[in-house]
This record gives structure tokens, C-alpha cells and sequence, in this order.
């Protein structure tokens, strides 16, 4: 475990905070033992942050050696563990687990009743691993911890119905074709109804019975179908089976844009899911509510110091600046890139691309070179398998696979002769040794373990002597960043291998962003079935078109924070409230402090020393104090006997002796320490329910604000406005419900 000059050089990066690129194969997790060591000995606690279990529980296992050996405690942070284990690991000098898990950790423990049950201690310093994809992939969406809300569910069947008679007629066909009745925005996922569209659908909703011929779809009491239609209609056409998700154990399980992987815990929101569940024909379950959220963008800027590492950040450097403040540092490899990087290959139609990519494999697989196939869909994978297994080669395919089993096939990616198909980057983060991986305790004085040595050694030169490993991407991806990714996995250590791209003009990519002026263009070159196009403006256009994206995702990322950034100051200030009461031991104080305040308000309302005394709404006063603080006080017959003395102070005070006597008589009767605790379960329950509802009007303001833009103000500064307003308010009546239910638990 001897570092490298060039990892010396790295772990100095990631000390100072930035971001260190380094190849695959360079060995990024010794390196960050330099900086986790160092930093772990102020006591606060280190956090290594990697992409899913398998990769946290085998790096702490492989570095707990190190550690344990330097007198530091590691501990693995896994969502299956218990609280108390959980504790222990966070209390551990260096802790290990994935970024999900230590975002739910943090929102969790401001959610808990009782101090004790937090299990984090602090954010101090962060080592994030792949953290291009932690911090820019994954940050397209917030982290949320959501309740089921009840909600009619049949409605989801109906639509589904309505919208297959929308769709097709009696042969099946799709009326896509049709751009009359409704347009589809591919780039943002979206379906916009034309006049023609909605005219349609009120027609099949009368035959349905769910429109009477006096209503439409735009009256106030329908006006909710249309959010159920377009969820529908985006369903059928927009997202597919096995490529934005799959069916399993009669669920519909989330696959991973990014990496192809099953994305398990995740819904859809808007109730996106519940239709794609009609579609499929499963259980549809509750559209859930948010109870926390948080974006990891935040969530990795609580922290006092973060640094990351990865292959491929430099691409995204100009982003780590901007929103983390993150320097990019390009580390040199300790020895020289030898690897082969092709130019790209363009076919007209996908099946010519198809048998491109089938012959190019079948050629490695006859000089025995190891192929890894890069797809961006398990749907892709299973077409390039079948083929393969047409012509009987033998293969492994990846997509949506448990972690350990990826890590173990990808390993193997190296052998003589492999064929691998990977869906994007599954197995990410397990380096392909040419001639495969052997086990890492090999001893020599053992006659069966020098004879497994030898073998490998024997198969390692045959497999560089075949070219190394070769690298095919089936398509390019949205982000150059994710190609660069698979390109890497080739060419470690100074290994040789080499690296193709097939593209057509069926991809997604080109369908979307390449103008169709130019597609004509091509399609009126005499080119025959199965010859590329080879000219400089088509790679130009796709590489146009990722950088296009790239920025477009950028702005939606930036979008997303700087809403975000709002809902986050209210967060700190509501947590920090919430952790306050959490921590203070004599509740009570609270109690009367916020009586006082409601005291005061009312009546000072209906009892103003600046108006005539025979205008006070006494009556009003006194309602209230029975009906909200369950308190029977006769104001007026106070004020009769003491008229002379008479002003809304002398009343505050009256009311308020009143309350605190019955409240000193209830402490007599029942234990201090139960009172406190009670105090404290109702206003943590109010400041959770306060908190559950805000941020569902934060969730629908945001929804509508750009709407704004139509009236030429800023959506972003008018959300700013709102916002402050709605929280400013929610705080004011969170006083009064806190004052309203210890009185109704006490008094009523």
C-alpha cells in the first residue's frame, strides 16, 4: 500500500479542497487515506462518500486495516443498520457510506422527538468518490422524505382508459403521427394538448361519463382531469418500458438515466408514477407528500470542507466552481496513456449501426481481445445480446444488476476473449485488470497459488499482445462526461486498448438536436446499406449537440438551487427553531412565551387603548379565550368592577394571571417531568405539520411562478417575495397552534 509520487500529489489536492482528476486505475481510494488520515485526527469525524453500499463496504473494509493500524475507528453507514448502529458509525473517527444515505441521515434527525435519537454528530470534512456524478448527475432532483397522501386512485384506471381511446384507434395506430392533437417536447419530457387535443378528449371523457354535456374540461370542478390526462398521455408516450424503467415483483422500479441502474426507493412525482402503474396494469399506491427535502447541492454545502475525486470532472469544472466553490486539479498518471481513441463511425439507420457494432465484436472475439460494450439502455443491451447470441458468442450483460455481482463481472472484463455489455456505467468504481482480476492475498510459498499467478501472467500478455481492451460506445450519451467515463475504462496504468463510438441518425441525441434540414440532407447522399458517413460537420453537429445539453442541464441544475437557496435559509432558520425546543429542557417558558404574544395580539385588536371604551369587542375576546385557550374568563364583569383602572395591559395581565394559576394547579396534579415532555411532543408535532404544509405551497408556488415572466417580472424574485411572505406568516400562526393545542391538552 506504497503511494505514488502521483498519489501523494492527489491526496495534497484533495486536502486543500478541490477536486483531484484522476484515471481509472490511478488509484484514487489509496489516495484518499492521505487527506481522511490527516483530517480525522482533529476528532470531529471524516465522511468518505461513495456511489452505492458495495463500494462503501468493501473500500472501509480494504482501509480499516490501514486505519485501525494508526490508532483511528471506521465505521460503515448503510441504510439496513439499526439507530444505534448508525450512532456508532457516525462516532467512528472516519465513517464510510453513499451520499442518500447521509442526506436521509441529516433529514431524519430533524424529524426525530427526542435528541437521542440523532444519529449524526456534525459535518466536518467530506471525501466524495466519482464526484462528478454525486454532485452533478444526481443533483438534477432534490433528496425527499415523502408520507403517503390519500387520495382517489380509480381515478388513474379511468384516464388510462381514456387516454388508450385517445391514442389509438381500432388498428392500433398511434395518432402521434398526428401533430394536430398534441405536441411532444422530447428535450423536457412534456406534452402540451392543442385546442384540437383537448376537443378530442372531451368527446371520449362524455362517453366515459366523467363530462356531462353543460361542463368542460376547463370548469372549475374538471379543471384537475387535465393534470391526471397529461400524466397519462406522458406515460404512454414518453416514457418507455426497460429503458426509463421496468416492471419487477408487479412494481414499477425507477432505472437510472445515468448509470442503468434500479433506483428502488424513487417515485415519480405529479402523479406520473400512479399512471405509469395504470399503464403497466399493477398496484397503484398513495402519490406521496414531501415531509423533508433537500437538494444535495445543500446538502454538501453545510459541510465546512469538501473535496472530491473522480476521471472526468474537468469537463465540469466551470460548474464546481460556480456552485461548490470546488477547484478542478488534473493529476498526470504515473505512467503513460497509450490508449487508442477512434474516431466516431456514423450510420444512416439504427440496424446498420447495430450490425456495425455486432461485426466489430465478433472481429475482437477472433483475436481474443476483451470487449466492453457501453449501452444507454437495458433495452439497447438486449438487442446487442440477442445478436451475440444469434451467433453463438458468449457473453455477460450489466443493467440494473445487484452492486457486488456488476463488481464482480466487471472485473472480469479483461479476461481472453471477454464480451461485457454494460448499460451506461453500471460497475463503476472496480477497475478492469487485463487478464482479469485474481485475489489479492497471493501466497508464493504455496504451489497453488503460484500456479494460479502463472496462469494469470500468462493470460495478462496474451490479452495486451490481442490489443487490450476495447471499448465500444453503442451510442453517444447526453454529457461528453459520461463518454469520457467508458472510454476510461480502458487504458489504466499505462495498459494498451482502444476505444469506438457507432452513432446513427435514429439515436436520441441526433433526433433531438440535430436540425432536420440536415438529416434530409444526408438522406439524398447516394450512400449504400451499411457504409458510415465520414465527414467532419456530422461528428461536429453531435459534439455541438452534447455540449448544447450539457448547458441546457447546467441551467436546470443552477434553476433548481437558486429556488432551492430560498427554501434553504427558511430550512436552517425552522431547523434550528426545531432543535432548540429539542434541546431545551423547560418547555413551559415556551409555552407562555408564545401566550403572551397571542394575548396581545387579540387583544390589542378588539380592545385598543386608541378607540372609546364602549367600542371594545369584549365579547369577542372571551370567545376566544374559551374556544382557543379553553379558558372561561367574564372580561366584562372585570372590567365592570374595576372600571376606573381600565386599559388592554391591565386586561393582558388578568387573562394571563388566570392562565398561569390553572396552569400551576395542572402542575401539581401531574409530574413536572411528564408536563415537559408532553409540552415538547406538541410543538415538535405542530412545527412538523407547519412545516409538511409549507413546503407543499412552496412545492405548488414554484409549479406556477413562471407564469410571472408573462407579466415581465422575474419568476426567481417574485418566488424570493412569496416566499418570505408565506414563511414569515406560517411562523406567526405555527405561535398561536402551539398556544391552541397545549391549552386543548390541558384545559379541554
Amino acid at each position: 500500500m506504497r503511494h505514488f509520487d502521483v498519489q501523494i500529489f492527489g491526496g495534497i489536492v484533495l486536502h486543500q479542497n478541490c477536486i483531484a482528476e484522476m484515471r481509472t486505475g490511478e488509484g484514487k481510494t489509496l489516495t484518499s487515506t492521505l487527506p481522511v488520515y490527516l483530517n480525522s485526527l482533529k476528532g470531529y469525524g471524516v465522511h468518505i462518500i461513495t456511489m452505492n453500499e458495495y463500494l462503501a463496504d468493501r473500500d472501509s473494509k480494504h482501509n480499516s486495516e490501514l486505519f485501525k493500524f494508526l490508532g483511528l475507528t471506521v465505521g460503515l453507514n448503510t441504510s439496513s443498520i439499526s439507530i444505534k448502529n448508525k450512532k456508532r458509525a457516525y462516532a467512528s473517527d472516519i465513517t464510510y457510506g453513499t451520499n442518500n444515505e447521509f442526506c436521509f441521515d441529516y433529514l431524519r434527525d430533524n424529524m426525530v422527538l427526542c435528541s437521542d435519537d440523532r444519529v449524526q454528530r456534525g459535518l466536518y470534512y467530506a471525501v466524495i468518490d466519482e464526484v462528478d456524478s454525486i454532485l452533478i448527475d444526481e443533483a438534477r432532483t432534490p433528496l425527499v422524505i415523502s408520507g403517503p397522501f390519500e387520495e382517489n386512485l380509480e381515478i388513474y384506471s379511468l384516464i388510462d382508459s381514456v387516454v388508450q381511446s385517445f391514442l389509438y384507434d381500432q388498428k392500433k395506430n398511434f395518432f402521434l403521427k398526428k401533430n394536430n392533437f398534441f405536441v411532444v417536447d422530447k428535450k423536457n419530457k412534456q406534452i402540451f394538448l392543442t385546442e384540437d387535443g383537448f376537443q378530442k378528449f372531451e368527446n371520449i371523457l362524455l362517453n366515459h361519463s366523467l363530462l356531462d354535456k353543460r361542463e368542460s374540461l376547463y370548469s372549475e370542478k374538471k379543471f384537475t382531469l387535465i393534470k391526471y390526462i397529461i400524466s397519462s398521455l406522458r406515460a404512454h408516450v414518453i416514457f418507455k418500458k426497460d429503458i426509463d424503467y421496468v416492471v419487477q415483483n408487479k412494481k414499477i422500479i425507477i432505472i437510472d438515466e445515468h448509470t442503468g441502474r434500479m433506483m428502488l426507493d424513487r417515485r415519480w412525482s405529479d402523479g406520473l408514477h400512479q399512471s405509469v402503474e395504470a399503464k403497466e396494469k399493477v398496484t397503484i399506491l398513495n402519490e406521496n407528500q414531501t415531509l423533508a427535502s433537500i437538494t444535495f447541492q445543500n446538502y454538501f454545502r453545510l459541510y465546512e470542507r469538501i473535496c472530491g475525486m473522480t476521471g472526468t470532472a474537468y469537463i465540469s469544472e466551470r460548474e464546481f466552481k460556480i456552485i461548490y466553490n470546488l477547484k478542478t486539479v488534473i493529476i498526470p498518471t504515473n505512467r503513460p496513456m497509450v490508449r487508442k481513441d477512434f474516431s466516431d463511425v456514423v450510420y444512416i439507420s439504427e440496424r446498420e449501426k447495430i450490425k456495425a457494432i455486432v461485426q466489430d465484436i465478433k472481429q475482437c472475439v477472433l483475436r481474443k481481445q476483451p470487449v466492453l460494450v457501453g449501452t444507454t439502455s437495458i433495452k439497447n443491451s438486449e438487442i446487442i445480446s440477442k445478436k451475440l447470441i444469434n451467433i453463438n458468442i458468449n457473453h455477460n450483460v450489466l443493467n440494473a444488476k445487484l452492486y457486488e455481482k456488476e463488481a464482480n463481472i466487471i472485473s472480469q472484463a479483461g479476461r481472453l476473449g471477454a464480451v461485457t455489455i454494460s448499460t451506461n456505467m453500471a460497475g463503476r468504481g472496480t477497475d478492469i485488470i487485463l487478464g482479469g482480476s485474481i485475489k489479492k492475498n497471493i501466497n508464493t510459498s504455496r504451489l497453488h497459488d503460484i500456479q494460479i499467478l502463472k496462469k494469470w501472467k500468462k493470460e495478462h500478455q496474451l490479452v495486451i499482445a490481442s490489443g487490450g481492451l476495447h471499448v465500444i460506445g453503442t451510442e453517444r450519451h447526453d454529457s461528453r462526461r459520461i463518454d469520457n467515463q467508458l472510454r476510461g475504462r480502458s487504458g489504466r496504468q499505462g495498459d494498451p486498448g482502444s476505444s469506438r463510438f457507432y452513432l446513427s441518425l435514429d439515436d436520441p441525441l441526433i433526433q433531438i438536436f440535430i436540425s432536420k434540414n440536415i438529416k434530409d440532407l444526408i438522406s439524398k447522399f447516394r450512400i449504400n446499406f451499411g457504409e458510415p458517413l465520414n465527414h467532419s460537420w456530422v461528428t461536429h453537429s453531435i459534439s455541438y449537440a452534447q455540449k448544447k445539453v450539457e448547458n441546457y442541464n447546467f441551467k436546470i441544475r443552477k434553476k433548481l438551487l437558486e429556488y432551492d437557496n430560498v427554501l434553504n435559509q427558511q430550512r436552517i432558520i425552522f431547523y434550528s427553531i426545531r432543535n432548540n425546543v429539542l434541546e431545551y429542557q423547560n418547555t413551559k417558558h415556551i409555552f407562555f412565551k408564545n401566550i403572551l404574544i397571542f394575548l396581545y395580539e387579540i387583544i390589542n385588536k378588539n380592545c385598543s387603548n386608541y378607540v372609546s371604551r364602549k367600542y371594545w369587542n369584549v365579547d369577542n375576546i372571551e370567545r376566544i379565550c374559551k374556544n382557543n385557550l379553553y379558558c372561561k374568563i367574564k372580561i366584562s364583569i372585570i372590567i365592570k368592577n374595576n372600571s376606573s383602572v381600565i386599559s388592554n395591559t391591565w386586561i393582558l395581565n388578568k387573562v394571563y394571571k388566570v392562565i398561569r394559576n390553572n396552569y400551576r394547579d395542572l402542575e401539581k396534579r401531574i409530574i413536572y417531568f411528564n408536563m415537559r415532555n408532553i409540552e415538547k411532543i406538541i410543538i415538535l408535532k405542530c412545527l412538523d405539520s407547519f412545516w409538511v404544509e409549507h413546503l407543499s405551497f412552496m412545492e405548488y408556488l414554484r409549479t406556477g411562478i413562471h407564469f410571472r415572466g408573462y407579466a415581465q417580472k422575474n419568476p426567481t424574485q417574485e418566488y424570493m417575495k412569496e416566499a418570505f411572505d408565506v414563511f414569515s406568516r406560517m411562523l406567526c400562526e405555527l405561535k398561536n397552534e402551539i398556544v391552541t393545542n397545549i391549552c386543548k391538552k390541558f384545559f379541554s
